[in-house]
């Protein structure tokens, strides 16, 4: 094999890579006694089949394999020759005549062009200092949060025949709903229970409700939005022929014992604890998120270095699709819908490199510390992404265990937070005390 570097160009190189149609001979030779010996062919005894013959009927097939492997094999030594590691798959092209290589004719030469990962040296992260925030759980906090699902779980009393409906009550009512006098699909209901003020029906709708009581047929203006989900009724002026049959008040439940009860707990001091450890848990969650953002942005800062084109183009072409997605599904925030598409492209490419940055800088410092992902963490991830599809784990399963690159995908995550681990392990890192609104709280950018 000769192989001859032809551009160096940051992190961009090309080869040129000779092997000689002698050494592919070689190889052919070699497959064709590896194979001859189970060979059944008509006319030749079981094993016995002549190589000149096996040449003759298979070798452009046989030599078509060696080929690729010879093309795999030799790419890879050209590359660890060096102590390059590609940061993409190598872009290779044959270029020469596949069929005088195949037949023997003529030497194999291809050209391989590859962008290959920065060398740098990552920061040491016993250095590292770190703020981590963290927020006590106060009895105060517990007791809304058990006040909360006292009122989640509030029931619906009748109220007398002649009780008109004030905002909060339910109001259970028949309708029929048309659209110039015609009836549309999807529109009727009997014994639909609405809540007045929980906007949960069109705007206007539970509006007119206030002030019905038991008995009263009535009917209700209203407007379907202009981005209601149906094309038949966005933007169209309705009448709902209303029929009320009950009218409810609501009643929050006491947060007792009995109340704890329901849950199948023992007592109220037991649901207390329980939610007490249930925002415990929330707490941590969000102080990890918070020490774990400035962890990232620390690295990002104290790291330079060029980054391979293609793993940022791959990263802001997957950052595009989903704004366009987000886009077209009317869900861009307030800040993105007033920039123009040059501004935005801009902005998340700077996102793009921080991202490919940051993933360089992990995988460094895991590599150096033998950080890995076992099989049992991978398969631990692989059942939780299959629950989330109930009845169609085997499929979800048989998927990923069939497409490496979506394999990978739930490797990196695992990966990125052992490294995370690993740095705040090491790094010195002071707890400090604040609240739960600052933990939170959107990061300034």
């Amino acid at each position: 094999m000769d192989v001859t570097e032809t551009k160096t160009e940051g992190l961009s190189r090309s080869f040129s890579i000779r092997v000689a149609a002698s050494a592919l001979a070689e190889k052919l030779e070699a497959k064709i006694e590896e194979i001859r010996p189970q060979m059944q062919l008509k006319g030749f005894r079981p094993g016995k089949v002549p190589a000149s013959h096996v040449k003759r009927m298979y070798g452009k097939s046989i030599m078509g394999d060696i080929i690729q492997e010879v093309v795999t094999q030799t790419s890879q030594e050209a590359l660890d020759e060096r102590s390059l590691r590609p940061a993409q798959q190598p872009d290779i092209k044959v270029d020469t005549d596949i069929e005088k290589v195949a037949s023997g004719d003529d030497d194999l030469i291809y050209t391989m062009d590859v962008e290959v990962m920065p060398e740098f040296e990552p920061a040491d992260v016993s250095e590292l200092e770190l703020e981590r925030p963290t927020a006590p759980v106060s009895d105060e906090q517990v007791d809304e949060a058990v006040q909360r699902l006292a009122d989640n779980n509030k029931k619906y009393d009748a109220k007398a025949e002649d009780a008109k409906a004030e905002d909060g009550d339910a109001v259970v009512i028949d309708f029929v709903g048309k659209i110039d006098g015609e009836a549309f699909e999807g529109g009727s209901a009997e014994g639909q229970a609405v809540v007045i003020g929980e906007g949960r029906f069109i705007p206007g709708f539970e509006e007119q409700l206030l002030g019905v009581k038991a008995g009263d047929e009535t009917e209700l203006n209203v407007k379907f939005p202009d981005d209601y989900p149906s094309e038949n009724l966005k933007g169209k002026d309705a009448v709902f022929e209303v029929k009320v049959q009950e009218v409810r008040a609501p009643a929050t439940p006491a947060v007792d014992d009995e109340f704890a009860q329901n849950f199948g707990l023992e007592d109220l001091e037991a649901l207390k604890k329980v939610v007490r450890e249930q925002i415990e848990n929330e707490h941590k969650s969000l102080t990890r998120n918070k020490v774990k953002r400035s962890l990232l942005d620390k690295l990002d800062e104290l790291h330079s270095f060029d980054l391979p084109p293609g793993m940022v183009d791959a990263e802001f072409n997957q950052i595009w699709a989903q704004f366009e997605r987000e886009k077209e599904a009317g869900r861009l925030d307030d800040e993105d819908k007033d920039k123009s598409e040059d501004e935005l492209k801009e902005e998340y490419r700077k996102i793009s490199e921080r991202r490919v940055r940051l993933g360089l800088v992990l995988a460094e410092i895991g590599r150096d510390a033998n950080v890995v992902v076992t099989e049992e963490e991978v398969a631990r991830a692989l059942n939780q992404e299959a629950s989330n599809y109930p009845g169609q784990e085997r499929q979800i399963i048989e998927f990923y265990q069939r497409t490496p690159g979506a394999m990978a995908q739930l490797r990196a995550p695992i990966f990125e937070e052992k490294v995370v681990d690993y740095i705040l392990e090491r790094a010195k890192v002071t707890d400090v005390e604040t609240t739960r609104e600052e933990l939170e709280a959107e990061p300034e950018m």
